[in-house]
């Protein structure tokens, strides 16, 4: 027999989805439903999110501020794998996933609720991201996925649902634009979006302005780095969540960490995402330049065979799977001589790495040098080739003796 639903922890941003999922939690379920609100640096009022799911009849609800959290625990430790989706998603969306699964399922456990509900859609990647975590970590609680349950289908109709059970809600039948922000990004699906051949709005964007309206003198900052993480930005320490912040300011007054991508979702179809990571993009640029001067070149090249596979777990919901803290090991230990200072030049959309140094270097100007040394004995290298071309000697032997 099925174990009635009496109380229910609901991922709560105060938008229009979960806004409506509140109150058809309370119709469909007559369940106490417990808020629960992230604070990852999306920059809302949260008071006012907090008010708002009270007026909807929440008894209970959590609001906790865990932006240095998400930087430090999830953001950096992707950014040290140097995780690029598909070539050009720095996985913006797919990072807090976990943190936020992760902390509800904990207070569902601390409230005795029997179960868990998110706002993720039937169609999309976030739904896996949400339900891998709560198996992974409270395995016992039960998954409340609206979307699959109700005759609702689009964002229209959720639009008119709030309208009826008057929920204030931003979205509108004109901009019907979904919108994920946090402190590493913001992206944008949906509307007009839908069809790839069309440019995305400017006014949507709320993070950087476009490289046209960017400012016509370029700009030079230096990030230091400890261990593969970003401690400092032009000599100054910051802690990981001021660091994004302050990165994100510069980035976006320049322009820097427009995307525009069709990816591949998990669930099996293309999907249009448009993203903005200013300080991620400065961060990546930066982090591979240090690394290019500080890592093995074996090592490098064997760490770099992991990230297509370390970002398709990340994209997909597998951080808390074994074999995604397998691979974070073996980034992390590639890391530790990554210590340092990169800088770059933000101009016009553009992030452009100019330098690099590091007391771990492993660049030797003695031996790299085109002018006279006395290190090097470039007589070596004729039987290092004759070595190495061996293999295509006899091939080419074999195939003039065959013809």
């Amino acid at each position: 027999m099925t174990r009635p639903i009496k109380k229910v922890v609901l991922a709560y941003s105060g938008g229009l989805d979960t806004s409506v999922i509140l109150k058809w939690l309370q119709e469909t379920y007559e369940a106490e439903v417990i808020a629960f609100c992230a604070d990852l640096g999306q920059g809302e009022d949260l008071k006012a999110v907090k008010a708002k799911a009270r007026a909807l009849g929440v008894k209970n609800v959590y609001v906790e501020d865990l932006r240095e959290t998400f930087v430090a625990d999830y953001v950096f430790p992707m950014l040290r794998g140097n995780a690029m989706y598909e070539g050009s998603y720095l996985l913006g969306t797919s990072i807090a996933r976990p943190l936020i699964a992760r902390r509800q399922a904990e207070i569902a456990l601390k409230e005795g609720a029997e179960a868990v509900s998110h706002g993720a859609t039937g169609k999309g990647n976030d739904q896996v991201r949400f339900e891998l975590t709560y198996t992974a970590l409270a395995p016992r609680l039960k998954v409340i996925a609206p979307w699959r349950e109700w005759s609702m289908r689009s964002r229209r109709e959720l639009i008119e649902y709030a309208e009826r059970h008057h929920i204030p809600v931003t979205a509108t039948k004109a901009k019907p634009y979904s919108m994920d922000l946090n402190l590493f990004h913001v992206s944008y699906e949906g509307g007009i979006l839908e069809d790839p051949w069309e440019a995305p709005p400017d006014e949507i964007f709320q993070m950087t302005v476009s490289p046209e309206q960017a400012p016509n003198r370029a700009i030079e900052v230096a990030i230091g780095y400890e261990a593969g993480n970003p401690v400092a930005v032009d000599g100054k320490n910051m802690s990981p969540a001021r660091l994004l912040a302050h990165l994100n300011k510069l980035g976006g007054a320049h322009g820097i960490g427009r995307v525009d991508l069709v990816e591949n979702r998990y669930v099996g179809m293309k999907s249009r995402g448009v993203y903005e990571t200013p300080g991620g993009t400065i961060l990546h640029v930066a982090h591979r330049g240090l690394e290019s001067l500080t890592m093995d070149r074996e090592v490098l090249h064997l760490r770099d065979s992991l990230i297509p596979r370390y970002a398709d777990l990340i994209y997909n919901g597998y951080w808390f799977s074994p074999e995604r803290e397998m691979i974070q090991v073996a980034i992390d230990e590639a890391q530790r001589d990554v210590t340092g200072t990169a800088r770059v030049k933000l101009y016009k959309g553009n992030c452009i790495l100019v330098g690099r140094r590091s007391k771990q270097s492993l660049y030797r100007l003695d031996i790299a040098t085109f002018e006279e040394d006395e290190v090097y004995n470039q007589k070596d290298a004729e039987g290092f080739i004759r070595l190495n071309a061996l293999r295509l000697k006899i091939r080419a032997q074999r195939k003039k003796a065959s013809s």
